[in-house]
């Protein structure tokens, strides 16, 4: 069986197709559109209808930002808005007149890259993005665990910070608030009074902001990922997103995780991740 997988991004959208032995055979990426829900529904059947004209025995899987409600069947906690209360599923299946599996991108980039990937020999995987939003997953013995109301491993809406900074989710102190790239930018603007890019604030870590954003970001990262160590005990943790690309958090950030667990002994690895921007797509393939 062929497998195709979809990757919706807040700015791109791709498609893989492999093959039965999961070699790659075509893959195509577009810009997603921007907040419009038709717009969006219709870039994906175009995509799969571009890599599957001539096959016929495939699955589609597709991640995509948020989850899929059990109770309703609407799509929900998404960052991408003009999906949230949207039946995505069910408007693709009549599309495609095919049944289709959705995870959430963190649990697609989990899924990848504990069978791909960096933590293809853990046996207990933590995977996180942290990005334009922050969110994680948990694959168990190669197996997405997705909980009982599909919210598994939502460590970026833990409350870090209460009565924090507002997030979209309408809760106050969320992780993504404080640990996401626009959370990280717009800190550095208060700090600094002036707005840059998060690749150079990393490059022109320099001056007395610059220490203060950097201790302060080192902190947040520390006790998130601490309590998540303490509930879940994970065998490792991949990081995913864009700043998964910073070098202190595997050293540092490791570092300041490690001081705020609850053992006497803390030895989780915390890991890049291998398949770049890529395990998304991937792990929607993988799904089935």
């Amino acid at each position: 069986m062929f497998k195709v997988g979809i990757d919706l991004g807040g700015t791109k959208t791709e498609v893989i197709l492999l093959d039965p032995k999961l070699n790659v055979l075509q893959r195509k990426r577009v810009p997603t559109p921007n907040q419009n829900y038709e717009k969006i529904i219709k870039t994906i059947s175009d995509l799969i209808g571009d890599v599957t004209q001539n096959i016929s025995n495939f699955t589609v899987g597709v991640c995509t930002p948020g989850a899929i409600s059990k109770q309703t069947g609407l799509i929900k906690n998404s960052n991408t808005q003009c999906l949230i209360g949207k039946p995505f599923q069910d408007d693709l299946k009549k599309i495609l007149k095919k049944d289709i599996l959705i995870e959430n991108d963190a649990n697609c980039f989990t899924m990848a890259e504990s069978l791909l990937g960096s933590a293809r020999d853990f046996d207990t995987v933590f995977g996180i993005i942290m990005g334009t939003g922050v969110g994680g997953g948990i694959v168990y013995q190669k197996k997405l665990l997705v909980g009982r109301t599909n919210i598994a491993g939502e460590w970026g809406h833990h409350t870090l910070i209460r009565n924090g900074n507002p997030c979209y989710c309408g809760k106050h102190g969320c992780v993504e608030t404080y640990l996401s790239g626009p959370a990280l930018e717009s800190s550095w603007k208060k700090l600094s009074g002036y707005s840059k890019p998060m690749h150079e604030i990393i490059r022109d870590l320099d001056g007395p902001s610059a220490e203060i954003w950097k201790n302060d970001f080192l902190e947040n990262f520390g006790y998130a990922l601490a309590n998540v160590i303490d509930i879940l005990d994970p065998d490792v943790i991949v990081l995913g997103g864009g700043l998964s690309n910073i070098d202190f958090l595997y050293d540092e950030g490791k570092k300041s995780v490690y001081e705020k667990v609850f053992s006497d002994i803390v030895d989780t690895p915390i890991i890049k991740n291998e398949l770049g921007d890529s395990a998304g797509v991937f792990g929607a393939a993988l799904l089935w």
